[in-house]
């Protein structure tokens, strides 16, 4: 008998002839009285078991055909018990589910089974001839996984480090035929059978830059398509997982050491070499003030940048925090700073115009703790202001006075400056110097009159010829004409009074000149003349001989009259 059941379990899951039929056993059962269709399973195969075989039935099988031996759980199927003897008798069906005959015929008979829970076992038996005939197959449940989970990944995973992928599938049949797949996107890493319950399948990986949000998931693949099915596969949610690198260095936080109170400063933080920086929080603060910052990242570098505004009740030693934190771990940067309070300097004239005369106080203070000097001269004691007093006078006049402000804080002297000029208000003067009072100029010639007025206000200046009231232009160049020779009376005048004086301009005329170098020249050509006749006549006078006039006659002209030379004797 247990060989017999041993021979049952090792028959296939299913044939690969679609019409899935059973394998055959068969055995004679003499006297097997027909109430025997009614015993119980186990019964019947032991007296099969118990039957010799080789009896002349033996040659007409009996075959139990399924559509697939392979039925979803709780499912319901077919079973057909036929045979090609010529007598059959008494075809029937065993089994544990529930059943119902749905049909019958000559050699033949069909049963609906019903509530398929785990894999079993069904036997139709039937005579031949008065040989009892037994086929038997066996039903395979299959069912699809409950759960098919991957666990959860770590919230941050460090990049060059192992990361282990769980995998838990719950129930799911027939496990033989159950396979896990591991997977990056759709990368597969792992396949695995599913072993166990619930089966949990693991692979491990090193964690890289280029996994930071990769999805990780894990399916699992029903394969019954050698059972006439198909392959079903069943996922679970894909978790993403964030991988990152720690920077070597802490943050470098950028920001004035002195602030002044009611100024807008900024302050940087940076921090390199952390991946990935886009996903880097960031906090800055003033004392226990937040302040609203500007983060931007670029490839492996962050950097913050926030404004902010120094208040009065701020003033004293504060620290700037720069907190940037990843995969929670952070960074932290601090720097001491000093707000302080800086007023001053205020320089002020009693009077910024002062006429010419009035005594003039000059003022400058400042703020508490402030040390002030003016030109030169200090004050008492910081926070106390100085101040002297003068004569306003025309050399006073644009004289600018300086005010120095020095404020000591936390070791350093911090320094400031303000200046302010003076008007004096005095009457125009017009400079004798820069004015020249006679002018000898010629006529048709370019000029320019060179006269300046000063004063304050500014004095107007204008040079009108007397009698003809000609204007001449001043500091520009014009053309000089016989008309412009004559006096004229230059006036500078302004709200403060009136200044003139008198420039007297001669013109030379060109033809005038003209004459005189004629008349000088004939006068040197008539010298010359008379001095070339004297030479002439006394030249004359020396070689000529001695002329006398001949009173007796008219008739003849003047001879010469040669000087008596002395006569010598012919030495012949």
């Amino acid at each position: 008998m247990l060989a017999a059941l041993e021979d049952l379990n090792k028959v296939p899951l299913w044939s690969s002839d679609r019409r899935h039929e059973t394998r055959l056993a068969t055995m004679v059962l003499p006297g097997l009285l027909p109430r025997a269709c009614g015993t119980p399973l186990i019964s019947l195969l032991l007296v099969c078991c118990l039957l010799p075989p080789g009896a002349p039935g033996q040659q007409f099988p009996l075959k139990v055909e399924v559509q697939s031996p392979v039925v979803p759980a709780g499912g319901s199927f077919l079973v057909n018990c036929s045979t090609d003897c010529p007598n059959p008798n008494l075809i029937t069906l065993e089994t544990s589910l529930s059943k119902e005959p749905v049909g019958n015929g000559p050699g033949w008979a069909a049963f609906q089974l019903f509530n398929l829970t785990g894999d079993t076992q069904v036997l139709c038996s039937g005579f031949c001839n008065g040989v009892q005939m037994i086929g038997f197959l066996i039903i395979t449940e299959y069912r699809f996984p409950e759960r098919v989970e991957l666990l959860p990944l770590p919230r941050w995973q460090p990049v060059g480090e192992n990361l282990t992928l769980r995998c838990q599938v719950a129930g799911g049949a027939p496990r033989r035929n159950l396979t896990v797949v591991l997977l990056r996107g759709e990368e597969e890493l792992s396949r695995q059978p599913a072993v166990g319950e619930p089966a949990e399948v693991t692979v491990t990986v090193l964690a890289g830059r280029d996994d930071h949000l990769a999805n990780f998931s894990c399916r699992t693949e029903l394969d019954l398509r050698p059972g006439g099915l198909e392959l079903f596969q069943n996922s679970s949610a894909p978790r993403q997982l964030q991988t990152f690198a720690l920077p070597a260095t802490t943050p470098h936080l950028t920001v004035r050491r002195f602030l002044e109170v009611g100024t807008t400063w900024s302050v940087n933080c940076t921090l390199d070499g952390l991946f990935p920086a886009s996903e880097v929080q960031v906090h800055l603060a003033l004392g226990n003030q937040t302040l609203n910052s500007t983060v931007e990242s670029h490839e492996n570098t962050i950097t913050a940048t926030a404004t902010a505004t120094a208040s009065i009740e701020q003033e004293g030693a504060q620290e700037i925090v720069c907190n940037m934190t990843l995969a929670n771990v952070s960074w932290e940067a601090r720097e001491n700073i000093t707000i302080y309070s800086f007023q001053g300097p205020i320089l002020n004239l009693s009077e910024p115009s002062a006429p010419e005369g009035t005594a003039v106080t000059v003022t400058c203070l400042a703020g508490p703790r402030v040390q002030v000097t003016l030109d030169g001269i200090p004050a008492p004691a910081p926070g106390q202001p100085v101040q002297f007093q003068l004569n306003a006078t025309e050399t006073e006049d644009r004289r600018i006075f300086f005010c120095s402000a020095t404020l000591r804080v936390d070791g350093e002297i911090l320094h400031r400056n303000s200046s302010v000029q003076l008007r004096v208000l005095y009457g125009p003067k017009i400079d004798q110097a820069k004015c020249p009072q006679r002018l000898t100029w010629k006529d048709r010639t370019t000029h320019v009159l060179q006269c300046q007025a000063r004063g304050n206000p500014d004095p107007t200046l204008h040079c009108f010829q007397e009698g003809s009231r000609l204007k001449v232009p001043i500091g520009i160049p014009f053309l000089v004409r016989l008309n412009h020779n004559g006096t004229y009376s230059c006036k500078a005048a302004s709200s403060r009074g009136t200044h003139t004086i008198t420039v007297v301009m001669n013109v030379l005329d060109r033809n005038a000149r003209a004459v005189s170098i004629v008349l000088g020249m004939s006068a040197v050509l008539g010298v010359v003349t008379i001095c070339a006749a004297l030479l002439y006549v006394f030249r004359v006078h020396r070689h000529g001989g001695i002329y006398h006039v001949n009173q007796g006659s008219t008739s003849f002209p003047l001879t010469s009259r040669q000087p008596e030379e002395s006569v010598g004797e012919d030495p012949s």
